[in-house]
């Protein structure tokens, strides 16, 4: 039988009759803000004052916000001077640690920037820049070895969702973060399930598709130790909006969101917060 600690290796298939336990623990809901290649130092300015004169004192969720990297700095003063319960995450990473890599930037120079988080693998990196399942991999594991965590994006597109693909696909991709991290780290990952025709289309999947395939992901994760995969935080992205938030945050384990498009707009990512 698969038990507690049981590593997954190449080749070895997900057992869909494995069963993670009934226990429920209380996962903080946690929000991701992805700017992606948009925002100036006025949006940054304007983005946290909205926050800072609209956020409650105390909520039961956690913010993260991942602007380009050149604002990382800047918003971090302002996190502070506005005394912001608001954490900082980069969008991308190297996936070497220094050398003769022009443009690239290392974990450990991100690390200075008092970032919590970084975002690996996300669809437009795989699909536009070509990055493979062990490059992003490699990226979690950098991440985590200079003391942050990753959010490890996995996904399908849509000719592998209507091909019957999904999970050999996702497996695939989570696969490759297990073999390169040590078990003990998994726990300090968060994993992102945005399937890939979801994605800035306007579409999104349902709460049931999403439900179906974070629990699936869980688990997975769950081969490799039952506790862990109740602990760990698996967030949805795909034109997340305020119009489907709640819905879709209600699913037992779909425990945020990775807002891309409708995080530019502070006032519907807080709607989106409140969900």
């Amino acid at each position: 039988p698969i038990g507690t600690h049981c590593r997954l290796r190449t080749g070895r298939s997900f057992n869909p009759d494995f069963v993670v336990s009934d226990f429920k623990p209380m996962r903080r809901r946690i929000i991701v803000a992805n700017w992606k290649m948009n925002g100036d130092g006025f949006m940054v300015d304007e983005w946290l004052q909205i926050l800072a004169d609209e956020l409650p004192e105390s909520v039961d969720f956690q913010i993260v916000v991942c602007p380009p990297m050149v604002y990382l700095d800047f918003m971090d003063d302002l996190i502070e001077d506005l005394e912001l319960e608001v954490q900082l995450g980069a969008q991308n990473v190297s996936e070497y640690t220094d050398g003769a890599y022009t443009g690239e930037v290392s974990a450990t120079m991100i690390s200075e920037f008092a970032c919590d988080y970084v975002i690996v693998g996300h669809s437009e990196r795989r699909r536009i820049y070509g990055e493979t399942s062990e490059v992003v991999a490699k990226k979690a594991k950098m991440v985590l070895e200079n003391n942050m965590k990753p959010i490890a994006c996995v996904g399908e597109t849509l000719e592998e969702r209507e091909s019957g693909q999904t999970r050999t696909i996702v497996e695939q991709q989570l696969e490759a973060i297990i073999r390169e991290v040590n078990d003990s780290e998994i726990n300090d990952i968060m994993f992102a399930y945005e399937p890939v025709w979801a994605i800035g289309t306007g579409q999104n999947a349902t709460p049931e598709q999403a439900q179906e395939v974070h629990g699936w992901i869980r688990q997975y994760l769950a081969q490799v130790d039952a506790d862990t995969a109740e602990q760990v935080r698996i967030v949805y992205g795909g034109s997340v909006n305020p119009d489907n938030a709640r819905v879709i945050f209600e699913q037992p384990d779909v425990d945020g969101g990775l807002v891309g498009g409708a995080s530019l707009d502070a006032e519907k990512f807080l709607e989106i917060c409140m969900s």
